[in-house]
């Protein structure tokens, strides 16, 4: 590879932009390129491709390019000046901290995590935050705050949500890795939209990225990132997980050579309401069954998980509106008459007033059906090694269709309809991944959704890393970088 040229035209691609993560790093490691020119690259190609995706919350330029400055790659620095951006709701020092919402936005973080100084530790240099639905309610990414986040396979759909923006970044070659989180399918779904390989790691193995314990919906949602590759993700992971895990994520080596043994793999077809999928995601399941098969593994046809989807469907938004209530109360307690309600999107505001008039015994009864879900859906994988669904029921959907001001009812179905197979990994605390192994006849991403006992982090990272082989993706995420470096894209 040549040395980059600062120099280029804006008009270009430039060296980086098909590259992943880990490519990048060793450019730094190897003396090829240094942080400095990574980050530059990268905000050159920001600002040629956001004004068509609208990714981006909010920049910090020059904060980046002073620590990419400043920072001295070494050996124990998975990613040396690699260039990345983190979700709008992580608080990251120096940047602001909007949550998705017009009341926040614009408000510097007071603080960081445990989360972000591990980002910061792996050598990672934030540019800046990504688009989410405001506390990312939604399976959407168009706010009142910011606009609508554009899928760049089509601009005219969505990037679904909560991480809609992390996924626009990385899937139209702004950056190679981006931050995200995931309470029900926010990783995962996002990542199907947009061809993206997305992983949901085991409740509790990361370290803490500033969500207060206690908060009931906190056991739901998973820190980690979408990637353009998985060594990309299990190298994220391996750099924030918590230092007092009996297991640990082994060396990448160990992983990529595949799974140990022959796989038993469940595979279902229906959500947890019963309902079934889009033709081209049938077809993207049958794909994903068959390259299993070939690889040697055993796939058997289950019925899924076994939960009572109303239940935890109450239980899931009782919880999240009873989260959003107490922080409107603080809110209100710290702003006093600059509280503002109606700067809340109409969606957040409709679940305060519907856990607001929950009995008090609301809570613990849908605390008891998280944990019923949990046992009912563990029961179910304890007979198979790996299980395999449809990530979400459909490709990408038009923009403009489910918005926060649409009607209530009518976005808690549609969300219910979107997580329908990836929620069960959140409330079983489960690894889950979607894997972008196929495309709709009209060219859009289709992944293939492989969930894991607790624990089996590393089981599903060897099997990725064998159908990332099989079935690479990344020729198409270049073409789709490629083609975005046009102007007139």
């Amino acid at each position: 590879m040549r040395a980059p040229n600062p120099e280029f035209s804006q008009q270009e691609t430039d060296d980086f932009s098909a590259l992943d993560a880990t490519e990048q790093a060793r450019l730094v490691s190897t003396g090829q390129a240094s942080p400095l020119e990574l980050v530059d690259a990268a905000i050159r190609r920001i600002k040629r491709i956001e004004p068509h995706v609208n990714a981006l919350a909010s920049t910090g330029f020059d904060q980046a390019r002073k620590c990419a400055g400043a920072l001295r790659p070494h050996a124990d620095m998975p990613f040396p000046g690699v260039p990345t951006l983190l979700k709008d709701l992580l608080a990251y020092p120096g940047h602001p901290a909007g949550f998705g919402s017009r009341l926040f936005k614009g408000q510097l973080a007071q603080g960081g995590s445990d989360y972000t100084d591990a980002i910061d530790k792996a050598g990672l240099i934030v540019l800046g935050k990504t688009t989410t639905s405001e506390f990312g309610l939604l399976g959407t990414t168009e706010t009142l705050a910011h606009g609508a986040t554009r899928n760049p396979w089509n601009y005219a759909l969505s990037t679904g949500g909560s991480s809609g923006g992390a996924v626009a970044a990385v899937a139209s070659g702004m950056v190679p890795i981006a931050h995200a989180s995931d309470g029900g399918g926010s990783i995962r779904g996002p990542s199907s939209f947009c061809g993206l390989f997305g992983f949901k790691p085991s409740r509790d193995r990361t370290v803490n990225a500033g969500l207060p314990p206690a908060i009931p919906t906190a056991r739901l949602i998973s820190d980690h990132c979408v990637s353009r590759s998985v060594r990309d993700s299990a190298l994220w992971l391996a750099a924030t997980e918590r230092q007092d895990l009996t297991r640990p994520m082994p060396a990448i080596d160990d992983m990529r050579c595949g799974p140990q043994k022959r796989l038993r793999i469940g595979v279902y077809r229906h959500d947890v309401f019963g309902r079934g999928v889009s033709e081209a995601v049938e077809d993207a399941l049958n794909a994903a069954i068959t390259l299993c098969t070939v690889l040697g593994h055993e796939v058997v046809e289950c019925a899924g998980p076994d939960v009572n989807a109303q239940e935890t469907s109450r239980a899931f938004f009782n919880l999240t509106g009873t989260v959003l209530s107490g922080l409107f109360d603080q809110v209100a307690a710290a702003m006093g008459g600059a509280f503002d309600e109606t700067l809340f999107e109409p969606y957040t505001v409709e679940l305060v007033r519907r856990a607001r008039r929950l009995p008090e015994a609301a809570i613990m009864e849908a605390i008891g059906a998280t944990k019923r879900a949990e046992a009912s859906a563990n029961q179910t994988i304890s007979g198979y090694d790996v299980l395999l669904s449809p990530t979400v029921p459909f490709t990408a959907f038009p923009l403009g269709t489910q918005g926060p001001t649409e009607d209530a009812v009518q976005l808690i179905a549609f969300t219910e309809r979107l997580a329908g197979f990836t929620n069960v990994a959140s409330f079983a605390g489960w690894p889950a991944m979607s894997v972008p192994l196929c495309w709709s006849r009209e060219r859009l991403p289709v992944g293939c959704h492989f969930a894991a006992a607790t624990g089996e982090d590393a089981l599903l990272f060897s099997l990725a890393f064998q159908l990332e082989e099989a079935a690479p993706w990344q020729p198409r995420l270049t073409e789709l970088a490629e083609r975005l470096a046009c102007p007139s894209a």
